[in-house]
């Protein structure tokens, strides 16, 4: 039976110092030399990471292994500079090593050579001992050769000389440095990296008489780039970024977040046709975590409770009678996203969860919907849900064929619309109607939304019903 990853790395000792000490090491830096990072995060499974580190250099040309970046780091992005001596320090070539150590790994290398292994001892019976092996295979299980014999998979620990050369540890740049300069200098690097995406998170809260909204923004950060950034300075930009090569999307493992009220943190500016968000404070964003950051907070938006009820193009193409009964009524809450309403800032796409408080003075959830980024001074609409109460008949009542003029066809429609609530609403009926058209007659005065589209605002008592009656004629052509 094929051990896991975690047994087999538990089965396998090294010999201390071996190959450790054979030539002498590369130069190295950590994520422990960093003093400064920065992350700029955009919507769409990017990051850009900068962060200055103070390198030890031998002068010449010399082998540097930056280590600690990101697994999904893109390497044909990587800039570094020195911020110490510029013309001093020239990157001769780079390789990005992701060939990480593994119990699978390194097994395979030793395909073919002697290990020891260590079998436990059994009791009293016998003491713990060591045999010299020769490794077969390592698929599906652990081949072995012991004096001529092929053993799978035996009880025993694997004790390896040495680390095979060519593996390593973390993600690591390996640089050729020409250094003409000081032995210390500090290096500014940045690069691109998947794994990092944030979205906006809106909780509101909608009053008792739905007249006004209460709305809260955060901030979801996932990284699964493969690395963390301790205290970084955090930038957002909302916005879409047209990229050449999209890349697989990720999703976060864990989730780290809080959910009590606090002060907004982000301060917006324009940036090129999107729009910055910078933290004012650093913050740390580990590997495989979501964060939450208040983004905005306002209080007391007036909104409009809006019951649409919506048709289709196909219903004038043909007779069809009865079209349906109990149809849904949709719900929508529409606020003006203006600084008179306590908005008028840019509110990046995200979702919008609404809440209100029932009879007792919970919190109940009563829907969502999605937001596109959207400027200040427009309009932001959330589909709360259909409503209970309130349902409608459609009825094609007459449907006829016209030859000789300038449209096809005539169709007559009844809408009965019955409210069950015990206060009047006001439903909107928005037919699609294709072609040219032009209405006949009606019993509610309509609005010409668009080219294509009818709208009647049809008042409806408590408990009781409305009829709307229209005849529109319609050209397909």
């Amino acid at each position: 039976m094929h051990k896991s990853s975690t047994a087999i790395l538990a089965a396998i000792v090294f010999t201390a110092g071996a190959s450790l000490h054979r030539a002498e090491q590369p130069a190295a830096s950590t994520s422990r030399e960093t003093s400064d990072i920065a992350v700029t995060i955009y919507n769409d499974n990017l990051g850009l990471v900068k962060e200055t580190r103070t390198l030890s250099l031998r002068t010449g040309v010399s082998e540097m292994r930056y280590m600690d970046v990101a697994g999904q780091i893109n390497p044909r992005t990587v800039h570094m500079v020195s911020l110490t001596g510029p013309d001093d320090l020239e990157v001769l070539e780079q390789n990005y090593e992701y060939d990480l150590i593994s119990p699978e790994k390194l097994m395979e290398r030793f395909i073919g050579r002697e290990v020891t292994l260590i079998f436990p001892a059994d009791g009293e019976r016998a003491p713990e001992r060591e045999v010299k092996a020769r490794l077969v295979s390592t698929t599906g299980g652990m081949v072995y050769e012991i004096g001529g014999q092929f053993h799978v998979n035996p009880p025993a620990r694997v004790v390896l000389p040495e680390i095979p050369g060519g593996l390593i540890s973390v993600p690591t740049l390996v640089w050729s440095l020409k250094n003409k300069g000081a032995a210390s200098q500090k290096v500014e690097t940045s690069y691109l990296t998947g794994g990092l995406s944030w979205s906006a998170d809106y909780v509101s809260v909608v009053d008792a008489a739905d007249t006004k909204l209460d709305l809260t923004g955060w901030v979801t950060l996932d990284n699964t780039s493969g690395a963390s950034y301790a205290n970084a300075r955090l930038k957002l930009v909302a916005g879409d970024i047209h990229r050449a090569e999209p890349e697989i999307r990720m999703t976060a493992a864990s989730m780290e977040y809080g959910m009590a009220k606090s002060q907004p943190a982000f301060a917006e500016e324009s940036f090129f046709e999107y729009h910055l968000y910078t933290l004012d404070r650093p913050t740390t964003i580990k590997d495989r975590q979501t964060k939450q950051i208040a983004l905005m907070e306002a209080a007391g938006i007036p909104l409009r409770k809006i019951y649409l009820l919506t048709g289709e193009a196909s219903y004038y193409q043909m007779k069809l009678g009865l079209l349906g009964t109990n149809q849904k009524v949709g719900v929508f809450l529409e606020i003006d996203n203006t600084a008179k309403n306590g908005l008028g800032l840019p509110l990046p796409r995200g979702v919008v969860r609404l809440y209100k408080k029932d009879g007792s003075g919970s919190l109940q959830f009563i829907g969502e919907d999605r937001i596109q980024h959207t400027p200040k001074d427009e309009k932001v609409t959330l589909k709360v849900g259909d409503a209970f109460d309130v349902v409608a008949d459609r009825t094609q009542t007459d449907f006829r064929a016209v030859s000789g003029g300038r449209y096809d066809a005539e169709s007559e429609f009844e809408i009965k619309i019955r409210n069950h609530k015990e206060e009047p609403v006001t439903v909107t009926v928005r037919e699609p109607v294709p072609g040219d058209w032009k209405v006949l007659t009606e019993t509610h005065p309509h609005t010409k939304r668009d080219a294509h589209t009818i709208e009647f605002s049809v008042p409806v008592p408590p408990g009781g019903e409305s009829v709307l009656r229209y005849r529109v004629a319609v050209d397909w052509n």
